[in-house]
């Protein structure tokens, strides 16, 4: 597979991204073993079409932890990233970075992402300022080498988008990482598009499914205004507040379920399967609170803040007062960073 990956990215027989991503949903139903090769090929593909000077601005060492936590919902403008940008890459270079990064993410991830780099150009239009805004101002470093056995990382982001993906052997972990959207509402082509309309949407689905003595226990007494554990509060903690799943009925369960996964999925399905395990095995000991108004017209972005916190999970969605500009984390506070695996 490596060397079909090489090939297909080989300067000389390079395919249209379209392709490329076909190429890769067709290999997302492999085991998590064998989609590790896959992304170790794509990552060595990409690397390979690097000249000297590329390929070291995109390598860090693994135990870079000063790299490791350079990402931020801010443009690059005001917090710089490591690595290199899209719009530092050729035509080729840039589909094999986009190749990689969606193969290490379920079609639905790649999705999310390429809709929040569209709504940055959107908001590159409404701003006028090239200089920080545009989807191609997103970076792309790797720590460590490529490997299907030993630990190492792909970093991919820029405005509102903060992907942190440690891969070691069958296991990939998504946390910490951050998605936004500013504007979080778009037209292209006469489609409005919404990047992340869902997360809005099943959070005001769940608590109006609640009843009244349990959005009693949900909603909390106090405003929360954006993130808590956002960039720059890696290893902090936050006490669990609202309602537990264990006070909810089926039906609320699974709901609660369905919204985190609009987080845990963005990562290939492979991947993906295991964290959702780990978070059904703690889910009644799960927390959902809410701050902000209760309802928001039909397919529109509201301004309430929630946040869902477990054993191995702290998911917050943070919409900005007055605004359609929405900021998310997703964390596990046993393994951000791949730590539970790595630290070993």
């Amino acid at each position: 597979m490596n060397r079909l990956l090489y090939r297909i990215f080989n300067p000389v027989l390079v395919v249209t991204l379209g392709a490329l991503v076909l190429l890769s949903r067709s290999m997302n139903a492999d085991t998590p073993q064998s989609v590790t090769s896959q992304i170790v090929g794509a990552a060595n593909a990409f690397l390979s079409i690097l000249n000297d000077r590329q390929r070291s601005a995109v390598l860090y060492k693994f135990d870079d932890d000063k790299q490791r936590a350079r990402w931020s919902n801010f443009p690059a403008g005001f917090v710089p990233r490591g690595g290199l940008s899209l719009a530092e890459l050729g035509e080729a270079q840039r589909s094999a970075a986009l190749a990689l990064v969606s193969l290490t993410l379920s079609q639905k991830g790649f999705e999310k992402v390429e809709q929040i780099r569209d709504a940055d150009d959107a908001f590159k239009s409404m701003s006028r300022d090239e200089r920080l805004f545009g989807k191609n101002l997103y970076y792309l470093s790797i720590l460590g080498t490529p490997s299907e056995k030993d630990p190492w990382m792909l970093q991919f982001g820029g405005h509102h988008l903060a992907l942190n993906i440690t891969i070691v052997g069958e296991h990939g972990v998504l946390t910490p990482s951050l998605t936004g959207a500013q504007p979080g509402t778009y037209t292209v082509n006469g489609k409005t598009v919404r990047p992340l309309g869902q997360e809005n949407d099943k959070g005001f689905a769940l608590l109006n499914a609640l009843d009244d003595a349990q959005r009693k226990e949900a909603i909390l007494n106090y405003r929360v205004a954006d993130l808590v554990l956002g960039p720059g509060h890696d290893g902090e903690t936050i006490r669990p507040e609202g309602l537990k799943a264990s006070a909810m009925n089926e039906k609320q369960r699974a709901m609660l379920l369905d919204l985190i996964s609009e987080w845990s999925r963005i990562v290939n399905d492979s991947f993906a399967a295991a964290r959702m395990e780990e978070i059904k095995a703690g889910l009644d000991e799960t927390w959902f609170a809410w701050s902000g108004p209760t309802a928001v017209e039909a397919g529109k972005n509201g301004n309430s803040y929630y946040r869902i916190q477990g054993p191995k999970l702290v998911i917050e969605y943070a919409p900005q007062p007055g605004e359609d500009h929405v900021h998310t984390i997703y964390r596990d506070p046993t393994n951000d960073y791949g730590r539970a695996f790595t630290s070993k």
